[in-house]
Formats: structure tokens, sequence, C-alpha cells
């Protein structure tokens, strides 16, 4: 489709049902052509007339809204992470209807793209053909799915969306995975409707997306962390780099744990590290107040540089807002002017569920839009 079907169907994924009357507002049609073009889409079964509309006084009974029929098509999305490939299925709409997780045999690009073909496979099996393949990495990847460098996976110049395509039929795209999941975020998830709005994600990295005038901000930097060495505490831990205090030495999963692991004497996971400064544990409350704060202090410069409707934060680590809510809050203030209104903090679930769910977005908004 092209032109004004285009937009209809567009319209209609994001925002609907939608009634007759309202379509030809959005896309300025009359009557007459909105029925010339949607008839052929009713009649392949792309959409679908439903009832529950309110009722149409020239014509004395209720109006049928348009939808799509979200199960026209179907998507594979792929999380890769150090040492998984986390697999959804979803439909147009992005509706997960089936997940699947396997190990990665090794970091061998031709490997991987075996097991993503094989995943996408086996979570299609019993259904109808898939649409297209979503597949996101944390790190640095090209306009063309060249991953220019994997964080997690150890890759540099890797042409991994030519070695998927050698090895299926379906249309495939990779994508940075905050990159993604902003996608997936600012369609159909709380950044609908929202004009303005940013992404912070704090887990294994440090990951920062922008939505501007309803349209994410794309960068060749993208997937660069960026905001990762963000200054956060002059008097904070080392990071690699040498950095005192940035937000890869603050925030990520694996910097609380390390923290908290040496002072207490022994290893502990992050979920634990949490539960231990609720349940007040000194060392840990500390080094979690600590982080709240310096995550604070990076909503307030994201708030500040861009000025967003709304802040969304994601990622596996995010229940840190919560867990170190007031140190946050003053975190946030100290770093704001004091009659600046605080932004909307809305928090994503934490499950790399939706980070698979994002490259299923990606693989949607190709398709969508032909791009």
């Amino acid at each position: 489709m092209s032109g004004p079907s285009h937009r209809l169907a567009l319209e209609i994924l994001l925002d609907g049902p939608l009634s007759r009357a309202e379509l030809a507002r959005r896309v300025e049609l009359s009557a007459g052509s909105l029925t010339r073009l949607t008839k052929p889409m009713l009649e392949s079964g792309l959409l679908v007339e439903v009832p529950g509309g309110p009722a149409d006084p020239r014509v004395g009974r209720p109006s049928q809204p348009l939808d799509i029929v979200p199960t026209s098509h179907h998507f594979v999305g792929v999380k890769l992470t150090s040492d998984t490939a986390l697999g959804v299925l979803t439909t147009l709409r992005a509706e997960v209807i089936a997940s699947e997780e396997r190990p990665l045999p090794s970091h061998s690009p031709e490997e991987v793209a075996d097991l993503v073909v094989e995943l996408a496979r086996s979570l299609s099996d019993g259904r109808p053909g898939i649409t297209g393949i979503g597949v996101s990495v944390g790190g640095h990847v090209a306009g063309s799915g060249d991953v220019i460098h994997g964080d997690f996976l150890d890759w540099e110049d890797v042409s991994f969306q030519q070695l998927l395509a050698e090895r299926t039929d379906v249309q495939v795209v990779v994508s940075n995975d905050v990159t993604a999941v902003t996608e997936a975020i600012h369609w159909f998830g709380a950044g609908r409707g929202i004009s303005r709005f940013c992404l912070l994600t704090i887990g294994a990295g440090i990951g920062y997306g922008l939505v501007v005038h309803d349209k994410l901000v794309h960068t060749t930097e993208a997937g660069l962390g960026l905001i990762g060495h963000y200054p956060l505490d002059p008097d904070g831990p080392l990071c690699d780099r040498g950095h005192h205090g940035c937000a890869s030495a603050m925030l990520t999963t694996d910097a609380i744990t390390s923290q908290i692991s040496a002072a207490l004497g022994r290893p502990v996971r992050y979920d634990e590290c949490l539960d231990l400064a609720k349940n007040g544990d000194p060392e840990a409350r500390r080094i979690v107040g600590a982080a709240g704060h310096a995550l604070g202090r990076l909503i307030a410069a994201a708030s500040n540089f861009t000025m967003p409707e709304a802040v969304m934060l994601g990622g596996e680590g995010v229940q840190l807002a919560t867990v170190a809510q007031d140190e946050l809050q003053t975190g946030l203030q100290q770093d704001r002017h004091p009659s600046a209104i605080p932004p909307p903090l809305i928090l994503q679930d934490p499950s790399f569920t939706q980070w698979a769910r994002g490259a299923a977005v990606i693989a949607i908004q190709t398709f969508v839009l032909g791009r």
C-alpha cells in the first residue's frame, strides 16, 4: 500500500478501532474516498468492522468502527545477551503470544545466526508463516544491520543481518536493543500519544532513547553507550575507563552487585542486593542509596537537556528506582530548578521479554513503513 491507503492502515494499527468519520478527518478524505480505499482492506481480511461505536444521527443506527486484524501477520523478535537468545512471537500489534529462550552455543556469528533462525522456526511452528524477524543487540549497529561493535558478544564488524538473510526467506532486520525497546514503548507502550519522552535503561549497561515530535531521534552514535559515562558522583567508584562515579560505575547491575559483594565478603545477586537494602542492611542500604541518588541526578540531566513530557525507566535493574525512591527524588531535586515541574516517571517491565518484543516492533515497523 502507498499514499492514503497506507496512512489509513497505519492510523488504525496504532490507534484503532476508529470510526470512519475520525479516519476521514485524520487523513483528510471524503466519505466516498474512504469507502473506496478501505473496501479492499476489508475484503482481504486486514481490516474488520467492530461493534460498539456511537450512534450516527444521520442514519439512526450505531456506527461500525474499523480495526486492524492483529493476527493477519506474525513477527518474531529475538533479544541477544552475552549467553542467551530470548525470542517472542507477536501479532501485528506486538502482542506477545509465545516466548522461548535458548542458550547461545558460542559467540560465533554463524552459530548465533543459526540459533536465531532455529528459534524463529520453533516459535512459528503450527502457525501461519511469519512476516518478519527482528533481532536486537547491545552495541553499535549500523543501518545496514551490520554490528559494528557488539558489547556483550565480543563482535566487531559482523554483517549479522546478511548472515540471517542467507538462512531464511523471511525479511530480517537487526537493531540496537535500546533503539528497539524505545520504539516499542513509542508505538505500542506507555509512550503512545506522548510527543516527547526519553527512556533510560539500567541493567548490564546504561541506555538512552529519545522521542521528539512523535519520532525517534535517530543517530549513527546510538549504541555507543555515550550516557554510560555521564559523571554523577566525583567520589564514586571507578569504571573500566577510569571515571569516578559515572553512570556505568554507579548504576549497572554489575557495579551494584560487585560493591555489595565486596562489602559483605560474599557473592550477592542483584535481587538480593535490593532485598538487603529494603531490609535495612547498612552496607547494602548505603550502596543502593548512593545508586538511587545517582539515578535521580541522571534523570535530572536528561530532563534538563530534553525537557520531556515523561521519563520512562526500564531495564532489568529498574527496581532500583522503587527501592531507593527517596534517594532518587533527592538527587532529582538537587539538579533541577525549584520551580521546575517533576517529570512523570513511568517504570517499564524489567523482563527480557520486553527487549525481545522491541526487536519484533522493529520488524513490524520495517514491514508497515516499507523501510
